[in-house]
């Protein structure tokens, strides 16, 4: 008898000269076990591409419905006011009222976007009156502000949802309470001291603020985050139902808002918020983070939320409040073509 557990097994091998036989040890089993090759290796970067590439299908498909007529433009109108009233707040809501913001750096990747963003702006607002001198008048000069510092809420969060799962939604929700009220002050203020439309008041300015979807459900929804224990389960399933609906309905409308038609030559007004939005102020916000201490998950988030492209929604307010707003069109749909091959370069070197 061999070692416990174990026989041995004996093979002979007839040859011109007789019987040649050999043993060798055989385990328990050893007919039943099959060799199967270990799964494929999910590289980071193919992840980033896989999610990337995801998003961008799915914009696709927005502007492939428009072009074709699937759905009407009467239709995208309801479509766009669904997911900005009702279907954003949700998600926003659901992720800051259930996160741990205890163990994530809440200060840190805050402050790093807030600055980078306030440095962006601080830059144009210094050269405003060099590029008065290039023959960008107020109007223009509000798209290149707008373009400059805004971003689409809707590829930040799904992107992060595919790169990191929850843990990237919430840290996002966290880019979200922090950018999102700054942006819009910032771009409401900018428009009403150089555009061409009427100039809003203060009260009227407070109150665009207060009710602007992006800053009341990240109130709302950092309030419940205080409460969690206090949530009833009904209530939070179906703030996650809503919200589910919210990335896939909003990328689509991304692409129902792009006008590839209207793409001109890319003059100096282009060029400058492509630039600003989709280079300088990912550089800034990553080397304000890296002083900050953030690393890992936090940083990759926060590269991603500096580096997505500006929002749609920017050309509504500029039509709106008397900004350029065919520029701003133009300007939103070369920073969204562009970042297709900004946003992997961004995550890779940065994130």
């Amino acid at each position: 008898m061999g070692p416990t557990g174990s026989s041995m097994a004996v093979s002979c091998l007839s040859t011109g000269r007789g019987h040649r036989c050999s043993t060798r040890p055989r385990h328990i089993g050893w007919r039943s076990r099959t060799w199967r090759p270990p799964p494929p290796t999910i590289l980071p970067t193919d992840a980033m591409l896989s999610s990337l590439i995801a998003v961008f299908l799915v914009i696709a498909t927005g502007w492939a419905l428009k072009v074709r007529g699937t759905v009407s433009p009467a239709h995208w109108l309801g479509v766009e006011r669904l997911t900005y009233q009702v279907l954003f707040p949700a998600v926003v809501i659901h992720t800051l009222a259930v996160a741990d913001l205890g163990r994530l750096p809440v200060m840190a990747m805050g402050m790093s976007l807030v600055l980078a963003i306030l440095s962006v702006a601080g830059l144009l607002l210094a050269s405003r009156t060099l590029l008065a001198r290039a023959g960008i008048d107020g109007p223009a000069f509000t798209s290149i502000f707008q373009g400059s510092i805004r971003w689409n809420t809707f590829i930040g969060l799904a992107l992060a949802a595919g790169l990191q799962g929850r843990d990237g939604t919430t840290l996002m929700a966290i880019a979200v309470a922090a950018m999102i009220p700054l942006l819009n002050v910032l771009c409401v203020l900018v428009l009403a001291r150089y555009a061409n439309g009427r100039p809003m008041s203060a009260a009227a300015t407070a109150r665009s603020i207060a009710f602007n979807p992006f800053i009341w459900s990240s109130a709302v929804g950092l309030a419940l985050n205080q409460l969690q224990w206090m949530l009833p389960a009904p209530v939070v399933t179906y703030l996650d139902v809503m919200g589910r609906a919210a990335l896939g309905v909003g990328l689509l409308a991304v692409g129902a808002g792009l006008d590839l038609r209207s793409l001109a030559r890319p003059r100096l007004a282009h060029w400058i918020a492509i630039g600003l939005k989709l280079v300088v102020l990912p550089l800034l916000a990553w080397t304000i983070a890296r002083c900050l201490g953030l690393t890992g998950p936090a940083l990759t988030m926060t590269v991603v939320a500096a580096s997505v492209p500006t929002a749609t929604a920017a050309y509504f307010l500029a039509r709106d409040l008397g900004g350029d707003a065919p520029l701003m069109a133009e300007i939103t749909t070369l920073q969204t073509l562009l970042a297709l091959a900004t946003l992997p370069l961004a995550v890779l070197f940065l994130g």
